[in-house]
């Protein structure tokens, strides 16, 4: 089963940010998502969301 969440340590490793920016961006990301109705999870974000808001890519595309 191919993973759907990209963790906060997977962010630093992408990003090549510190540990606690890429648990800043999670919430922040989570943050979003939760406004708009979505239940997220502590420390985790929906890959292709993250994709999306980094790379622009489109949910449902192929790359995402």
């Amino acid at each position: 089963m191919r993973a759907q969440f990209i963790t906060a340590e997977e962010v630093q490793k992408v990003l090549d940010v510190s540990r606690s920016k890429s648990y800043q961006i999670i919430r922040e990301l989570n943050k979003e998502l939760k406004s708009m109705g979505y239940k997220t999870i502590a420390g985790k974000c929906p890959i292709s969301f993250f994709k999306q808001k980094f790379y622009g890519l489109e949910i449902g595309g192929e790359s995402a």
